[in-house]
Parts: C-alpha cells; sequence; structure tokens
C-alpha cells in the first residue's frame, strides 16, 4: 500500500523517534518534536512497540515512522486500505469530505483521500498509519535531516506528488481493524491526549511551566541571572523552527561571558547566547554547542515545547533529577496504558 501526497503542508517530513548513535561522528538525532504525539499517533494506529516496548531500537524505528505536519496538514490518498491515527496539534482533518476525529484509530479504504486542515492550536501535527511509512532507513533511522539531507524521502521536506510506501500487508490491515473494534478500541481516547504537566499563574495570566535541571554550566551565571532565569516570564521569537526556540524576555546575567569551549547537546539544553536570552535546544539540535548551558528542560516538557507558537509565553522552574526522573515516569505509565488498550 501507499500514501499518495496530494498537496503537503509547508513543512512535512517523514520521522522516527530519532537517529541515535551517532552524535560522536557528528550527525544529529532528529526524530519527531513532539515525542508523546508521535507515540501516541503510532499506538493508535496499531503499531504497539511504540510505546518503548522491550524490542531493539531497530525493531521500535521501524513502526514509529509517521509524518510530521507544521502549521497545516495537507492532503494525502491511500491507494489501499489502512488504518491510521492522528495526534498532536488540533488540526480538522475529514476523509473523503466527511469530518474524522484526532486520537481515534480510523479505517480509510483504498482510493480515499485524508484531507488535514490548518492547525487551530499547537504546531506540530502527526499522521501515523499501520505498519509505517517505509521509506529506505538512512544510519538505523528513518528521520529526516532537512540540513544534512538524508532520511526520509531523499532527505527533505515532502512536496506534491510524492508517493510514500507503508510497511503492512492488506491482510494484516483487516485484521488488525477486527482486533481494535472487537476491543472497542475504536473510540476517542480522550483525557490523554496531551501529557499531564504544570503551569505558572501570574495575576490573571495562564503560563505554560516548563521543568528544567539545573546545570551543566550553571556556575557561569550569576545569582541574578538564575533568579532571572525561574522567575522571568519568556516569548519564542519569529527565529524558532525543529533545531531550537528562540526565546526573549529578561536578561540572564553571566559572571563573565556565555562562551566556553564547545561541549555536548542534547533536547532540552537551554543555552544562553551572548545577549543573555535563552535557546531551548529541540529535535534538530547539533551535537555541540559555545554558549554556556543553565538548565535542561526535562523530556516529559520538550513536547509540549515543541507545540508552542512564535509569540507565545511561558515561564522555567528548576526541579531536581529525581523529580525529572518522575515526570518521565508518569508520561511512560500513560503512553502504557494506551498500549494496552490497543494491544
Amino acid at each position: 500500500m501507499n500514501l499518495h501526497v496530494i498537496s503537503p503542508g509547508p513543512l512535512t517530513t517523514v520521522q522516527d523517534a530519532g537517529r541515535t548513535g551517532y552524535a560522536a561522528r557528528g550527525f544529529r538525532t532528529c526524530g519527531a518534536a513532539d515525542g508523546y504525539a508521535m507515540r501516541t499517533a503510532n499506538l493508535l494506529a496499531g503499531n504497539p512497540q511504540a510505546a518503548g516496548a522491550a524490542v531493539n531500537v531497530h525493531a521500535k524505528q521501524a513502526l514509529v515512522r509517521l509524518l510530521e505536519m507544521t502549521l497545516q496538514g495537507g492532503k494525502y490518498q491511500f491507494d489501499g486500505d489502512t488504518v491510521f491515527a492522528l495526534a498532536g496539534a488540533d488540526m480538522p482533518a475529514a476523509l473523503d469530505g466527511r469530518p474524522v476525529p484526532a486520537y481515534t484509530p480510523l479505517l480509510a479504504r483504498a482510493g480515499q483521500v485524508l484531507a488535514i486542515g490548518a492547525a487551530r492550536s499547537g504546531l506540530r501535527g502527526y499522521l501515523a498509519v499501520f505498519g509505517g511509512v517505509d521509506t529506505p532507513p538512512v544510519l538505523g533511522s528513518r528521520s529526516t535531516d532537512l540540513k544534512c539531507r538524508m532520511g526520509g524521502l531523499d532527505g527533505r521536506a515532502l512536496k506534491a506528488g510524492d508517493v510514500l510506501p507503508i510497511g503492512a500487508a492488506p491482510a494484516m490491515v483487516e485484521q488488525r481493524w477486527q482486533q481494535i473494534c472487537a476491543k472497542g478500541a475504536n473510540r476517542p481516547l480522550g483525557t490523554a491526549r496531551t501529557p499531564a504537566r504544570p503551569w505558572r499563574f501570574l495575576g490573571g495570566r495562564k503560563l505554560p511551566l516548563f521543568r528544567a535541571v539545573p546545570g551543566p554550566q550553571t556556575d557561569a551565571f550569576t545569582a541574578v541571572g538564575q533568579a532571572a532565569f525561574v522567575h522571568g516570564v519568556y516569548a519564542l521569537t519569529a527565529d524558532c523552527d525543529r533545531m531550537a526556540c528562540k526565546l526573549q524576555g529578561p536578561q540572564i546575567e553571566t559572571v563573565d561571558g556565555s562562551d566556553i569551549v564547545s561541549d555536548g547537546i542534547v533536547a532540552g539544553s537551554v543555552q544562553v547566547s551572548a545577549n543573555g536570552q535563552p535557546i531551548v535546544m529541540l529535535a534538530d539540535h547539533q551535537t555541540t554547542g559555545g554558549y554556556a548551558k543553565i538548565a535542561t528542560v526535562i523530556s516529559a516538557d520538550l513536547s509540549a515545547m515543541a507545540q508552542l507558537r512564535p509569540g507565545e509565553k511561558l515561564a522555567f522552574q528548576y526541579v531536581t533529577a529525581a523529580q525529572a526522573v518522575a515526570g518521565a515516569r508518569a508520561q511512560a505509565a500513560v503512553l502504557d496504558k494506551i498500549r494496552e488498550r490497543m494491544k
């Protein structure tokens, strides 16, 4: 079965859980910016290993490959029967003109067209299909690296006329759909649509609060600078992409500048540039960087960061490593419950 791209959104790419194990050679991880939505969509589409079941990394990658759509989804035609699901940003969708819900297992018949509109909230939407998008792997991953032009489909964003192979036989699709219906799992997901996370209330404002572990270069910042980071309100600038969210707000004071000898970067690293403004690294982050890092946003909150739009405001809060682990375990437990529902 193939998925035909009639018209893509402004930036639609093939992604999976990322290209791991090659940072020492200079290759970025990439992968879905919103990992929670990626896994949720895959689980609902009938790919159970997407929640992190005990299988090897390449078996996981074989099932979590999907489309990441930015701002607007696009239009796609299925040339065979398939089970699919949508997650992430609130993008209205219709199958042959009939509205279909997100966060729900859905069945498409051969020839049907799925149209996905502009996001009403959030930034990135995800389309997962049973069996996954079967483009060739590069260094063990199908994730698209736009800067290196590798992975996905020829290392680029999708365009009209592209054809994407889907890795599931027709008989498997019908069997999987019957299993989903027999369990009553073809209902909207409900409360687990987005991961639970804290908020900060300032007067009448409700701001998303991002938890972060201090360091690794916390000592490069003065006490005043660190206080500004956790008590200030920051807004996303227009200069944000899959690599990083650049923020604007209270200046973060350093002891003696923010330049350091370049060292490792991970998703969630909060660099502080020479102008005292924080930059939060996302999926396409570089492997090393030369700005001091005041904190690392915990993995459980990165999905919410990936859904913010330029102009939206946020705040930070320091947490301990133990609290970060607890947040990751809580999110994994929710995904495990979804996986059990779809088993």
